[in-house]
């Protein structure tokens, strides 16, 4: 038996193969159970030993084997047969063919796996228990896209794997569906539902509603407490059983699973920077003459038994204004004393707009900039700038836990953390804010996957510009995308060129009649007045077939902020030929697409490569 080491899965059976029979719906040769090959055996060597033939057989489900020789063996269907006196059964039905040993039958064994593990990924799943259209769950997906990278490393990092440099990069599924739905909330949903199109209202309840889940603070809590604490239960048993395990951990999500690993990391704090940010935000708060003293407010309140506990926990005026009714329920705080508290800093509004100037100053804007109203709104005067304020990009009444890990890079798979930023009112975001955690950020994403947005836009809002193409990984870019670009590029010089003349003629026709007596004139006119026009055509038409390029060199070199680490951060893959047909027809599937997607694991492959200074193989021309 097979069991399951980091995931919840039943046992399977591992069986050895000596007999087959072919199955019905295909040619492919399908074993017998270990127990019923033993007998098949058995005959077998009797009927050689002794040249006796023609002998039968019952299998477990009553249907009838004959060994007429050893090169003629079929397995019969038992096929009832009516007549006045009952069902008989008779040895009818198409018969399938018996062979005994795997020589010529193409067994597809896979080889084992390198035991060397470079790199570790966590991939958590989006909305329902299926994750493509054959409903495959995360599991099965997940070894879909293990056995993908395998194949690439072969192939496109075989000089690093002749030299021993690399082994494979291991991908282990998360999974929060079942959890989120072990919690009764089945059941509640099910007393409400109606009886009509029963198949489509369980499909929306066992998916489409997690979207719905997630928005709620209730359900919230719950799935990133299951993703961040099965996250770190896999990772804590990975080391157990890999102790020599020196390589980097990295985290990918797929639709709702990449924004709820964003809110995660947009969350997650640096114990370095924690400790940075304790000592320099009291350094700015007396630079700015904040003399009112914590003491002092608490006696007003008539709240001074709990000075020793604010100065416990390291809680200055600052601090205290900004920490949330749940903070101070956790401190031990009653009710009465809590309200107080918060209403007495709710109404000190200078507190807290120099507490939010000491924030800025001190971490150096190093979180996402809303904008909360525009200078039109809450303007009073003659103040020109809009009005940031830094916030943090998770719900608010949601506290996200620690991983216990620093991821090296994310990755989202056709991803709609942008349009859920921008739903929350994130107008763009600071392009110096980069992830506490996590050095790098990828936005991989199909040209008509209906669930992705793009992130570059909100880092940088007034500029227009394509996203990184991401190569074929053959080598490349596939032939239909070729074609069309040259097509357009052809048809670009074509009306150029018909401009071009057009507007010569033009000119020819509307230039001013000369007297006669000055002929000599127009004409030494006539010779020298195209040179200067014709000058400047020239050029402009080599502009024009030469702006694509440019616009790709530029595109390539825009300054997209710090998220990726000065990189670019969407990416988009190049849709096959049959998609270009019709995007709505695909639409569904480019949305489940980047499981068995080669572009995607290569980039992926790369990615984490790089960052240990091992790059691609030089494709071969």
């Amino acid at each position: 038996m097979r069991y399951a080491v980091y995931w919840d899965e039943l046992a399977s059976e591992v069986r050895r193969c000596t007999w087959f029979y072919k199955g019905d719906k295909d040619n492919k040769y399908v074993p017998y159970s270990e127990s019923f090959s033993q007998q098949l055996e058995e005959t077998y060597m009797l009927a050689v030993t002794l040249d006796e033939w023609k002998k039968k057989l019952e299998s477990p489900n009553r249907e009838i084997i004959i060994l007429h020789n050893p090169k003629l063996m079929v397995h019969y269907h038992l096929v009832a047969r009516s007549d006045e006196w009952g069902s008989i059964p008779a040895e009818q039905g198409r018969p399938r063919t018996v062979k005994r040993g795997v020589e010529n039958i193409s067994v597809d064994i896979p080889c084992g796996e390198p035991l060397q593990i470079d790199h570790l990924v966590f991939v958590v799943h989006g909305i329902g228990p299926a994750c493509d259209l054959r409903f495959r769950s995360i599991v099965q997906c997940v070894n879909d896209f293990r056995g993908v990278s395998l194949n690439l490393l072969q192939t496109h990092f075989k000089k690093a794997q002749e030299q021993q440099q690399i082994g494979r990069v291991e991908f282990l599924p998360v999974n929060w569906h079942s959890p989120l739905h072990s919690t009764g909330v089945d059941v509640d949903l099910r007393r409400i539902t109606l009886p009509s199109i029963n198949r489509l209202r369980h499909f929306t309840n066992d998916t489409i509603l997690d979207v719905f889940f997630y928005n709620s603070p209730t359900y919230c809590q719950t799935i990133v407490d299951t993703v961040a604490s099965e996250m770190n239960r896999i990772y804590k048993l990975f080391l157990q059983r890999n102790p020599n395990f020196k390589g980097g951990v990295s985290i990918a999500g797929h639709s709702l699973g990449s924004l709820i690993l964003f809110d995660l990391l947009t969350n997650q704090k640096d114990p370095l920077e924690e400790n940075d940010s304790e000592k320099v935000i009291p350094r700015v708060v007396l630079d700015q003459g904040d003399t009112l003293d914590l003491e002092e407010d608490l006696k007003k309140l008539q709240l001074s038994e709990f000075c020793n506990l604010f100065k416990k926990e390291k809680i200055d005026k600052a601090a205290l204004a900004l920490c949330t009714e749940r903070d101070l329920q956790e401190m031990g705080i009653p009710l009465g004393p809590r309200k107080k508290i918060l209403n007495y800093f709710k109404n000190g509004e200078n507190i807290q707009s120099v507490n939010k100037q000491n924030q800025q100053s001190a971490l150096g804007g190093n979180l996402p900039v809303l904008s909360e109203k525009s200078k039109d709104c809450n303007s009073t005067g003659g103040a020109g700038n809009e009005e940031y304020l830094d916030i943090s990009i998770g719900q608010a009444s949601v506290k996200y836990p620690r991983l216990i890990y620093k991821p090296d890079i994310f990755f989202a798979f056709g991803s709609p953390i942008g349009m859920f930023l921008t739903v929350r009112g994130l107008k763009r975001i600071d392009p110096n804010y980069k992830l506490p955690t996590c050095k790098g950020f990828f936005n991989i994403y199909h040209p008509f996957d209906p669930v992705a947005y793009r992130i570059e836009p909100m880092v940088v809002p007034g500029v227009e510009f394509e996203p990184m193409l991401i190569p074929h990984h053959k080598g490349r870019k596939r032939m239909h995308l070729e074609l069309r670009e040259g097509l357009t590029r052809m048809s670009m010089d074509l009306k150029n060129n018909v401009l071009s003349s057009l507007r010569m003629a033009w000119k020819s026709f509307t230039r001013a009649p000369y007297p006669a007596l000055q002929a000599t004139e127009a004409a030494a006119a006539d010779e020298t007045e195209p040179e200067p026009e014709a000058v400047p055509e020239k050029p402009s038409d080599v502009q024009a077939g030469d702006s694509p390029v440019a616009d790709k060199e530029e595109a390539a070199s825009i300054n997209v902020g710090m998220l990726n680490g000065g990189q670019r951060i969407d990416y988009v893959l190049q849709e096959k030929p049959i998609e270009s047909f019709n995007e709505y027809l695909f639409a569904l599937q480019s949305h489940l697409c980047y499981w068995e997607s080669e572009d995607t694991v290569l980039l992926v492959l790369k990615e984490i490569y790089q960052t240990q200074g091992i790059f691609l193989d030089q494709p071969t021309q």
